[in-house]
């Protein structure tokens, strides 16, 4: 089987999701789980495929741990807009916790100014919500996207 096409960018999307999740439920500092992330999750062992044992080998690391930083320093307004994009009847914690890490992440980066163009950002975060679930939650993942981009950079959408 040949190896999947790297695509980086998408590593560290994924790897800076899984860091949130585990920040969140593990309640840990999230410059512990980027430490652990460096030394333990990215980069490939020697002598091995890459993806053994959870590691993502193509994860850019500034990347990764800018989204993470950028996520956790924002989340309290991150988590305020969230509440008013979703319906008055789902409260953000039942979202399932990694779905909450995907739409944290991908508004982390949506809000960079010097970020990627929003839709870029939205298409990244609904393959990486894909790669976790089957049903219903990558389109959820990309209304609530969608609306925060629409919120955080208007003048990338027409009227």
């Amino acid at each position: 089987m040949s190896r999947p096409p790297r695509r980086p960018r998408t590593a560290s999307r994924v790897a800076a999701v899984q860091a949130l999740f585990q920040s969140e439920q593990a309640q840990d500092n999230p410059e512990t789980v980027i430490d652990q992330f460096v030394r333990h999750r990215l980069g490939e062992l020697p002598g091995t495929g890459g993806f053994e044992e959870g590691r993502i080998p193509d994860a850019e690391v500034p990347l990764f741990a800018r989204i993470v930083r950028a996520a956790v320093a924002q989340q309290h307004t991150i988590d305020s807009m969230l509440a008013e994009a979703l319906p008055a009847d789902w409260p953000l914690a039942r979202i399932d916790p990694v779905l909450r890490a995907v739409i944290r992440a991908g508004a982390a980066e949506l809000a960079m100014a010097e970020g990627p163009p929003a839709k870029v950002v939205i298409n990244e975060y609904l393959d990486v919500a894909r790669g976790f679930f089957t049903g219903a939650e990558p389109g959820m993942a990309n209304a609530i996207l969608d609306r925060l981009a629409r919120l955080l950079r208007p003048g990338e959408f027409g009227a």
